[in-house]
């Protein structure tokens, strides 16, 4: 199985680069449309996008056991939150790879006579409930290094007025206590997430993804254009995750 998950993983950074070049050529095809090229080229360019998103999927075929094999690891994380959040996002994540694997036998015709949009939208699902897990986790883990640095900054600062929001500023948001409050408490956010690139770069490629299954299942539409934009975005933070590995969240 650790000689799978290692062989897995290879193919995983091939299917990063690829996966960047699909959306490229996505956004690529949407600027093309908009500027009003010939039929031809956008016709090559929509093809070239097909023929590498089913180079990805044979790519993650196998990936649900890499998967489940995350989840059989967060299962054991001391953290409920932590625990909860990565078990059964990696869990969607299987499943959405297994979809995926269907979806590929489908589109090479091994398997005849499979509703393709049926498969790509329960695919999506999946995706989504996994991104949505992922993201809540990288919200969790954001509050509680911001709740130490600001324990951390209280326990070095003389003694001041509480730094939570008083009740009877909240009707009135342009009093300058609330402003300060705001300017202290965007201050700590920048400073947590400049002292950890790992969970800025996790939230931001999270932020990036969930716009495409969004799109994909109609819950939020935004266009070829955005989603080939957030693809190509998410897929250069994988990318640099990979190329240097302490860039990666973890657990």
């Amino acid at each position: 199985m650790d000689s799978w998950v290692r062989f897995n993983a290879q193919s995983q950074a091939k299917e990063r680069v690829i996966r960047a070049a699909q959306y490229a050529c996505t956004l690529l095809g949407y600027t093309l449309q908009k500027g009003g090229a010939a039929a031809e080229l956008r016709k090559t360019v929509s093809q070239l996008e097909a023929h590498m998103s089913l180079s990805r999927k044979l790519l993650r075929l196998g990936n649900s056991v890499e998967a489940l094999e995350a989840a059989k690891r967060a299962i054991h994380l001391s953290d409920s939150v932590l625990r909860l959040c990565l078990t059964i996002g990696h869990l969607n994540r299987a499943m959405y790879f297994a979809c995926d694997n269907v979806l590929w036998a489908g589109k090479t015709g091994l398997v005849s006579k499979l509703d393709q949009h049926k498969w790509s939208q329960r695919s999506f699902r999946y995706y989504l409930f996994a991104l949505i897990l992922n993201l809540t986790r990288d919200v969790y883990e954001l509050r509680l290094l911001i709740e130490c640095e600001a324990r951390y900054r209280a326990a070095r600062s003389p003694p001041s007025p509480s730094p939570t929001l008083p009740t009877d500023h909240l009707l009135s948001p342009s009093t300058p206590d609330m402003l300060a409050w705001l300017r202290r408490q965007l201050h700590l956010l920048v400073t947590v997430l400049y002292s950890n690139p790992p969970l800025l770069l996790d939230l931001l490629k999270n932020s990036c993804d969930i716009f495409i299954p969004l799109d994909r299942l109609g819950i939020y539409p935004t266009g070829q254009g955005f989603v080939g934009a957030c693809g190509l975005a998410s897929s250069v933070l994988s990318i640099l995750t990979m190329v240097h590995p302490w860039l990666k969240l973890k657990p």
